[in-house]
């Protein structure tokens, strides 16, 4: 196993409770968190190909960011 791939396992499991849980609950501490899963990610795929884990890292960020900053528009909108 190589270092990256223990490390990527790591901080995507730590990242994804981190942002399933957060301690403040603002959507840019959520935010951030949903950056730390997606760094877990790119080390995980870093440890198999390098262009597989820089397309996948910029797919994953790109769209969870997009897709968060709806959620946080539609909510406040609403109330």
């Amino acid at each position: 196993m190589n270092p990256e791939f223990i490390l990527g396992f790591l901080l995507l499991l730590g990242g994804t409770i981190a942002s399933a849980f957060p301690v403040p609950k603002t959507y840019l501490n959520r935010l951030i968190n949903l950056e730390i899963p997606g760094w877990g990610l790119l080390l995980l795929m870093l440890s198999y190909n390098e262009a597989l884990a820089l397309l996948t890292f910029g797919g994953v960020s790109a769209l969870s960011v997009y897709i968060f900053v709806r959620v946080i528009q539609k909510k406040e909108a609403t109330g």
